[in-house]
């Protein structure tokens, strides 16, 4: 008879370590008090929320900027042959 339990390897375990630095930060009242119950929410701390907050906007940034680069890199396009007339205004804005 064939058993279909799985067996889960636990010898082989990774480690991650990184180095965090504490910062203070001043709130206003009611950011505060919402980063608060936001953080209870995610059952997570405030600061770990703060962090991640700011991990995203950092890795949001660095995404725009690297599409920008990609964008600005690529040869510009020609939108009319040359010694095409420009359209009509109203065929563009369909008045």
């Amino acid at each position: 008879m064939k058993s279909n339990v799985k067996y889960i390897d636990t010898k082989f375990v990774i480690h991650y370590s990184s180095v965090m630095k504490n910062v203070t930060i001043t709130l206003d009242e009611n950011v505060a008090r919402w980063a608060r119950i936001r953080a209870a929410e995610l059952n997570t701390s405030v600061s770990r929320l703060v962090g991640e907050m700011l991990r995203e906007k950092m890795l949001d940034e660095e995404k725009y900027e690297q599409a920008s680069c990609e964008y600005l890199s690529q040869k510009p396009a020609k939108l009319r042959k040359p010694g095409a007339p420009h359209p009509k205004r109203e065929d563009l804005y369909g008045r």
